[in-house]
């Protein structure tokens, strides 16, 4: 009996197929991320709209550590504006913030078992808890000291333009907010195994070079006060992780 010949066609068959496979693989995380930017994007229509509602009490909040809004001096026909829908942004982004942090992990965490899925409970509203003490302290510490140096610098009058201090205000309350979930961050990875306690421990002095450098970028003024209020927190922080990492590290299952 005759052996059947097999083309080089029909041998690329199953490579395509194989190819194809994964490549409707990556089509299916492209399409998971569109779904979490999505609804994502809705939160945060939705509280930024509903901030519309105390924006203006917001801006009298923010304004405080310069002196109040007649302290800032608008040059622009549509700068008041934008700055109401800012502040409404700021507020929006810090309301949505379980609905944001959810999911990210979500995305970046596929395929958690049950179990893992259960730790959610804790870590949302644990990352929006200190999300918003990260806020509470760039209002009441950072800002309170770096605002009355940067506008008394050089003894030269100083009115700050409405876009350029609420922008300020944006990045600084962000970024700050962000850099205090550090601890939960590195807790709930030592928890699924993807890092070790001793790997941070072993790093420390590598994430201390990183802390100065988020810290400088952060930082709105150039001395070292400044730069210690954002670095001690950023330390005390990461030490807390370490802690955490200690207390909820589990090795990952071959």
């Amino acid at each position: 009996m005759a052996t059947p010949d097999i083309s080089p066609l029909q041998t690329s068959k199953p490579l395509e197929n194989e190819e194809l496979g994964a490549e409707m693989t990556l089509l299916d995380h492209l399409v998971e991320l569109r779904g979490r930017l999505v609804k994502a994007s809705i939160a945060l229509l939705i509280t930024t709209a509903i901030s519309f509602a105390f924006a203006d009490r917001l801006v009298d909040i923010l304004t405080v550590p310069i002196g109040g809004r007649e302290a800032l001096e608008s040059i622009d026909v549509t700068e008041n504006i934008g700055v109401f829908m800012r502040v409404s942004l700021i507020s929006g982004v810090v309301l949505a913030m379980p609905v944001i942090v959810y999911q990210i992990i979500r995305f970046t965490v596929p395929g958690l078992t049950r179990e893992e899925r259960r730790y959610l409970w804790i870590i949302v509203p644990s990352a929006s808890l200190l999300f918003l003490t990260g806020v509470a302290f760039a209002y009441f510490v950072m800002l309170r000291a770096a605002v009355p140096f940067l506008i008394s610098f050089l003894d030269i009058p100083t009115s700050p333009r409405p876009q350029s201090y609420f922008g300020f205000v944006a990045r600084l309350m962000f970024w700050i907010g962000v850099s205090f979930e550090t601890p939960l961050i590195l807790a709930f990875l030592a928890r699924l195994g993807i890092i070790t306690p001793q790997l941070l421990r072993q790093n420390r002095k590598y994430a201390v070079v990183l802390m100065a450098v988020v810290a400088a970028a952060i930082t709105p003024t150039v001395d070292p006060m400044n730069m210690l209020l954002v670095m001690a927190p950023l330390f005390l922080l990461y030490e807390l992780g370490v802690l955490l990492a200690r207390l909820t590290y589990r090795p990952r299952q071959g």
